[in-house]
């Protein structure tokens, strides 16, 4: 059975979590944020400093973190050949972790490039940046204007990649899911 990989990815804030639950409810299979259980790993296990921005620069070794996010990113798309499921949905994919390496201004090694190379999905859903939801919660550090320019690193990373990202329209958690199904039908 060949499977639809399909990516929801956006700044903080822009709703993605909310709509990957509504998949689920509507029995989609999706594969979870990987960042938010690192992050609250980091902040019970990096005794170097407290954790008061972004952990991807706030960890005692930002590139080991980004590295564990990257393969744990890798090990979500391998095994979504465990599943039943033709479609699968992502709360964010694998080049999120180059984009945000970028907008921090981290180096990474062709490797992690290699890698979004090699697992390719078939639909990247963005969604942009949305004031009137953006809220900044424990595992959230990022400003409104930060998640502006992150949502341009996002764009431009997936570009670089070939990907044709698919900007979700602003709407209630319905109406977003509604175009996600109807574009991917």
């Amino acid at each position: 059975m060949t499977k639809k990989r399909i990516v929801i990815t956006g700044a903080p804030g822009t709703g993605k979590t909310s709509i990957i639950i509504k998949l689920e409810e509507s029995k989609f299979f999706c594969f979870h944020e990987v960042i938010r259980t690192m992050t609250q790993e980091a902040k019970k296990n990096d005794g170097a400093s407290p954790i008061v921005s972004n952990p991807i620069v706030s960890v005692s070794d930002p590139y080991e973190f980004n590295t564990k996010i990257l393969n744990a990113r890798v090990q979500q798309f391998k095994d979504a050949i465990h599943t039943n499921s033709d479609i699968l949905f992502y709360d964010r994919g694998i080049p999120d972790v180059l984009a945000y390496m970028n907008y921090f201004n981290q180096p990474y090694e062709d490797h992690f490039i290699s890698v979004c190379k090699k697992h390719r999905y078939d639909h990247i859903f963005l969604l942009p940046p949305w004031e009137e939801i953006y809220v900044s919660d424990g595992e959230r550090y990022e400003s409104f204007e930060q998640a502006k320019e992150i949502h341009l690193h996002l764009l431009e990373t997936y570009t670089q990649l070939g990907y044709n990202c698919t900007i979700v329209p602003f709407g209630t958690v319905e109406e977003r899911n509604g175009f996600i199904l109807n574009t991917i039908v």
